[in-house]
């Protein structure tokens, strides 16, 4: 990437922040919103009046425009972690609220008889984790704790964007040029549900890692290890991350290093006993690069260069008898085939990890017990989706509009999805897998947000953004819509 290409994108991105979250402010000041939301059934209840009393993580007013429903739940896990009593719990008479320091479910005070679980368990850890590790350089400004996390919470999230923007522009720019790669960030910024990427919600973060790692799977070699680091971390963000495994593995697939692996254990005994010093000379040798790039700038500042001592030669850290990484690689070659099968499976191990830890139990429960969601569910799915299409039709005018959004996102994803796998197959399968777990989850509520993680979205609409009558009328129509949804969700409408 050249830095006029950076340059322009750092400057839309940090231009879109501060009219997003300026936006917000200021339409939350000029109208007026009849509650409650009749969005759907659920949510007359919980937009009725006092609706967020005795819910502190939502009340703070510092940022609080970006602040809503389910950043109540990351705010809770950064600030006390996700048995803090003042995040609503599960218990087998209802659900908590927290007043007068003490959870109450009604009047009554839930005490240590009652057993309770947190409902931030359906929340996957690596966003509050990073809302907590930026909240510390962030005390400096002496704000509450509530309000530091929130804080920290944007910030992680415009960051993660800004990532997402720059490898969605690597990742495009190839096959769509310099044009066509700043239409598809562009795209992304004004997507319905654009406005995500700037609140306390996790698809900020999930698109600079997800994006992040199919740019990095894209390089091959030595850029194996960030993509797997960020296929780990994106699978911790959210649930879908674990789809990074289709790419990873089409691209290890590609390369043919399984080939290299395809050994019986007579082989692989010879070949461990053979490459014993090979792997000795590279680890040497990494550590002698290592050392040597934090010395060389030392000793070349030091002193003069022909009153320089050569530390790194003192210390055999400069050796000229070093053998070449090409020369390594090949003596190697089998256990670089079987690192980046390993590298390959960095998201899938990273979610058995956490599936089988407490956090993965207790997100089983919570999700298929209190929020009534499974994975690919796909009876459930074609039922919700079917009631959701009757619906339109109900007499409610506010579950008509939403349920047009859905719908509107439903059909976006699949088209442009099945779309992209012939023309860009590790981002089309990726993409297609990110929508077929999001649509089988559950309740229609939020497809239209969950396939911003889908980068064959972008890529399809900047391929077809070629057309100037197209590109003129998605911009208009998706800007005035997310200008709406944004709107909503700062008043703490359900929009997605």
């Amino acid at each position: 990437m050249n830095k006029i290409a950076f340059r322009n994108i750092f400057l839309i991105w940090l231009a879109w922040v501060f009219i997003m979250v300026g936006f917000q402010a200021w339409a939350t000041t000029r109208f007026a919103i009849v509650y409650p939301d009749r969005s759907q059934p659920w949510t007359e209840t919980y937009t009725g009046e006092g609706y967020q009393v005795d819910r502190p993580f939502l009340l703070d007013p510092f940022l609080n425009d970006q602040v809503s429903w389910d950043s109540e739940y990351y705010i809770g896990v950064a600030v006390g972690g996700y048995d803090d009593p003042r995040i609503p719990h599960l218990t087998e008479i209802g659900s908590t609220t927290y007043r007068d320091g003490q959870m109450m479910v009604g009047s009554r005070v839930i005490t240590d008889e009652y057993q309770s679980i947190s409902l931030a368990y359906a929340f996957f850890p690596f966003y509050p984790w990073m809302m907590w590790l930026v909240s510390w350089p962030l005390k400096v400004f002496g704000l509450n704790p509530t309000a530091t996390a929130t804080l920290a919470g944007v910030v992680v999230s415009a960051l993660g964007t800004l990532g997402g923007m720059l490898a969605l522009y690597d990742l495009t720019r190839e096959h769509l040029d310099h044009e066509g790669g700043m239409r598809a960030v562009f795209y992304l910024l004004i997507f319905p549900t654009g406005f995500f990427l700037v609140q306390v919600y996790t698809e900020g973060l999930f698109v600079g890692l997800a994006f992040g790692c199919l740019a990095m799977l894209r390089r091959g070699g030595w850029y194996w290890f960030p993509a797997a680091l960020l296929g780990a971390a994106a699978t911790l963000t959210r649930a879908v991350g674990v789809a990074l495994i289709i790419p990873m593995a089409l691209t290890w697939f590609h390369t043919g290093d399984w080939m290299d692996i395809d050994l019986e254990w007579r082989q692989v005994y010879y070949w461990l006993n053979e490459s014993r010093r090979a792997m000795f000379l590279a680890v040497r040798k990494a550590v002698r690069s290592l050392v040597g790039g934090v010395v060389r700038p030392i000793q070349k500042s030091a002193r003069p260069k022909d009153a320089r001592p050569n530390f790194l030669r003192r210390w055999g850290l400069d050796s000229a008898a070093d053998p070449t990484w090409d020369w390594l690689g090949r003596e190697l070659v089998v256990a670089v085939s079987f690192t980046k099968m390993l590298l390959a499976f960095a998201p899938l191990i990273a979610y058995l990890v956490w599936n089988f830890s407490r956090l993965g139990n207790n997100f089983d429960f919570i999700e298929a017990v209190y929020f009534g969601r499974g994975v690919m569910d796909l009876g459930g799915a074609f039922y919700n989706w079917s009631t959701a299409f009757r619906d339109l039709s109900i007499g409610i005018p506010a579950r008509t509009a939403y349920y047009l959004t859905e719908f509107l996102g439903l059909i976006i994803g699949l088209a442009t999805c099945v779309a992209c796998l012939k023309r860009y197959p590790e981002i089309g399968w990726f993409s297609l897998a990110v929508f077929a777990i999001s649509w089988g989850s559950g309740p229609v509520q939020g497809i239209h947000r969950y396939i911003l993680g889908a980068p064959a979205v972008f890529y399809m609409l900047a391929v077809w953004g070629r057309n100037r009558a197209f590109d003129r009328a998605w911009t208009l129509a998706s800007t005035l819509l997310m200008g709406t949804l944004a709107v909503l969700y700062a008043f703490d409408f359900w929009v997605a």
